[in-house]
C-alpha cells in the first residue's frame, strides 16, 4: 500500500499551484498538490446586507455586554424586533470570532500557603516502559453540571493505566 505523503504549506498556497492551462489535468494537479478539486471551483457566498446590519448590532451589543453569549444575544435581538434563532446569532458571531466571557470551574488555581513542589524529572530521558508515569483530572461538561475523570498514563508507551470517573471532586476518586 502506497503511504501518502504529507504536505506541510497551508491548503491555500497549495491551490495556487493549480493552473487550468497546464500540460497536466487539474485532476493530476490537484492530486500532486494534495487539495481536493472541489476547492478550486468554491466560490464563497458574500455575507446579506440583513446579516451585516446583525454583525453590526451583535458587534456593539457585545463591546456594551461581554458576557453575552448567542442565546442572550438572540433574546436582546429579538427585543429589539429583528426575527432571528439562536443558531443563526451563534454562526455569525463564531464568524466575527466573538464567545461570552465567563468564569471557568477554576480547577487548577493553588490555594494560597499550599507548597509548590519541583519538577523532578527535568533533564530526565524516557527510554523504557514503566520509567515515568504521568496523572491528571479533566472535567467533562454534562447536561446538568460535570462527570471528573483521573487517568494515569504511561509516559513511554501513552498506554492509560488506570482511570476513574465521578461526579463529585472529591480525593476518593483519584486515590482508587
Amino acid at each position: 500500500m502506497a503511504r501518502k505523503k504529507v504536505i506541510s504549506l497551508p491548503v491555500s498556497a497549495r491551490r495556487s499551484w493549480v493552473k487550468p492551462d497546464s500540460v497536466y489535468s487539474i485532476r493530476r494537479q490537484c492530486r500532486l498538490a494534495g487539495v481536493p478539486r472541489s476547492g478550486l471551483y468554491y466560490k464563497p457566498v458574500p455575507e446579506t446586507n440583513e446579516n451585516l446590519l446583525l454583525m453590526r448590532l451583535i458587534d456593539e451589543q457585545y463591546m456594551r455586554h461581554p458576557e453575552f453569549g448567542y442565546p442572550r444575544m438572540a433574546d436582546w435581538l429579538l427585543d429589539q424586533g429583528h426575527h432571528v434563532n439562536q443558531k443563526r446569532v451563534a454562526r455569525l458571531m463564531q464568524r466575527m470570532g466573538l464567545q461570552a466571557i465567563t468564569p471557568g470551574p477554576h480547577t487548577s488555581k493553588p490555594a494560597p500557603g499550599h507548597k509548590v513542589y519541583p519538577y523532578l524529572l527535568r533533564g530526565v530521558e524516557i527510554e523504557r516502559v514503566h520509567q515515568a508515569w504521568g496523572t491528571d483530572i479533566t472535567y467533562i461538561p454534562m447536561r446538568h453540571g460535570f462527570m471528573y475523570l483521573s487517568a494515569v498514563i504511561d509516559w513511554y508507551s501513552r498506554y492509560v493505566l488506570s482511570w476513574e470517573l465521578s461526579n463529585s471532586l472529591d480525593s476518593l476518586f483519584c486515590i482508587a
